[in-house]
């Protein structure tokens, strides 16, 4: 939606907008200032207002979560808080463009004079990120910083550069520490370098509000499944020795299935439990498939693995 709002002030002295690069990241707004840091300044710079009131119980709960969003974008929007009963004026006349400051907490994105988009409610850290990446992307500001270092990072981990994504995914994390992604490639680049004792170091120092999350529990699977695949393939002459004797020893097929995939042989490590559940698809309670679904969930579900070896897991168990 777009409102115009006004138009932006002269400079008194030489009647050109006034310089807005020393302007705070985030301040306390009124009506006097609205025009200077909310409408002039969203001539360069998407400018997010927050209108907000001391009775506001969200309010007091978006805040802290909105300030550390913009903090992490590094100068890319800014933030102006406004207090709604302390500039009743400035409300009565946003509301009359049709901002429904009715209901706070609100916060609304400003872009070259005018409302670009608008949320209400306390949103959450992911949804608030999601928003200004959205205002971002419509200003032609690009993105966030930190989604773009985990971008660079994911690259340089699939390209075999770990050290270069370990460097990126702990720079994330050093300003989101609670970033679920960062932890996960932290974790991954490590088991890249085989360094195992530094890959259960980082997963031990996950922040216990994202232990659970689906990205930290893939690697966590990753770590563990390294763990196993190095113990069988300390005995792969064994293993071998084993099929050869009785091609049909799912114990072994199975063992074999996880040294492959601790060597990054991911199909023909699927292939292997496949050929196990497609001769005794309950063989121990389910074990290979069970241990086909852990595959899974380390690879993640965008690896062509996980793609190819799931639809064939499918038209085995529902044909």
């Amino acid at each position: 939606m777009e409102h115009v709002i006004g138009q932006p002030q002269s400079d008194t002295q030489n009647g050109t907008i006034a310089p807005q690069s020393t302007a705070p990241v985030i301040s306390d707004g009124s009506q006097a200032t609205f025009m200077q840091d909310v409408i002039e300044a969203s001539r360069s710079v998407p400018v997010l207002v927050d209108f907000w009131a001391e009775w506001c119980g969200p309010c007091k709960q978006l805040a802290p979560v909105l300030e550390k969003v913009v903090t992490a974008a590094r100068g890319k929007v800014r933030l102006v808080k406004i207090d709604i009963e302390a500039n009743r004026a400035l409300v009565g006349q946003l509301a009359q463009v049709g901002l429904p400051l009715q209901s706070i907490p609100l916060v609304a994105a400003f872009w070259k004079g005018q409302i670009l988009d608008l949320f209400q409610g306390a949103l959450p850290e992911s949804e608030i990120k999601k928003f200004v990446e959205n205002i971002l992307k419509s200003s032609g500001g690009g993105i966030l910083p930190a989604t773009e270092q985990l971008r660079e990072a994911d690259v340089a981990l699939e390209t075999e550069m770990p050290a270069r994504a370990a460097e990126l995914y702990s720079s994330v994390i050093g300003e989101e520490p609670e970033n679920p992604r960062a932890w996960a490639g932290l974790i991954r680049a490590m088991l890249a370098l085989d360094d195992e004792d530094a890959a259960v170091a980082a997963l031990a120092d996950v922040p216990a509000k994202i232990t659970d999350s689906p990205e930290v529990t893939g690697a966590r699977a990753a770590l563990d499944l390294k763990k196993e695949g190095r113990k069988a393939a300390e005995e792969m002459e064994s293993i071998h020795a084993r099929l050869a004797a009785n091609p049909e020893d799912s114990e072994a097929r199975c063992e074999l299935a996880t040294a492959l995939n601790a060597a990054g042989k991911r199909e023909e490590a699927a292939n292997e439990l496949l050929h196990i559940i497609k001769v005794d698809r309950n063989w121990k309670e389910g074990a290979a498939k069970q241990q086909l679904l852990r595959f899974f969930e380390a690879w993640g579900n965008e690896d062509p693995a996980t793609a190819v070896s799931r639809r064939r897991l499918s038209s085995m168990l529902f044909s």
